[in-house]
């Protein structure tokens, strides 16, 4: 059961090209509970400030991402800090880009695979034998354990944990 804080709607056309991106998809995972300037997301991604403010500036103008209150530099320079609205996970109906998200969304996963190191990842691989109505029923299980771990308030000891899942008919 779904509640307006977990309600999920149709993703325009311009959210749906948004998430479409792994750099994006990256970007909304390093700023969900922790806001990050440019440079720092450039740095974390080992990518150039000027790369990744493009991307910045499309997930804050997509509602992906919200400017924080400025802040002063080691330098003096102004920053700002952006954080995740945690936007992504209440969408759904992304049918005309599937395809480039999930991309995306496989190509983001790899990536932060690499970066973490095979050793970190805790995997599991299986075949099931599902008729629709099993798969249907396994989707909506999975989704709602995700959602209830997602609604967990984050304790002083918790960190961050990246989750990929997928299934796929085994040929």
């Amino acid at each position: 059961m779904t509640d307006d804080t977990t309600a999920r709607r149709p993703a325009s056309g311009a959210e749906a090209a948004a998430l479409a991106s792994a750099v994006r998809l990256r970007i909304i995972r390093l700023t969900a509970r922790r806001a990050l300037t440019n440079k720092e997301i450039a740095g974390r991604l080992d990518k150039d400030p000027a790369t990744t403010l493009y991307h910045v500036r499309k997930l804050v103008a997509t509602g992906f991402l919200v400017a924080q209150p400025s802040r002063t530099g080691a330098r003096g320079s102004k920053e700002i800090p952006y954080l995740g609205t945690g936007l992504s996970w209440r969408l759904t109906d992304k049918a005309e880009y599937a395809d480039e998200i999930g991309q995306a969304a496989l190509a983001a996963y790899l990536e932060e695979v690499t970066d973490a190191g095979i050793g970190e990842l805790r995997q599991n691989r299986m075949i099931l034998q599902l008729d629709d109505a099993g798969l249907a029923e396994f989707a909506g299980r999975v989704t709602a354990l995700l959602e209830e771990f997602i609604a967990r308030p984050a304790g002083p000891d918790s960190q961050d944990i990246g989750v990929y899942v997928a299934w796929y008919p085994s040929r």
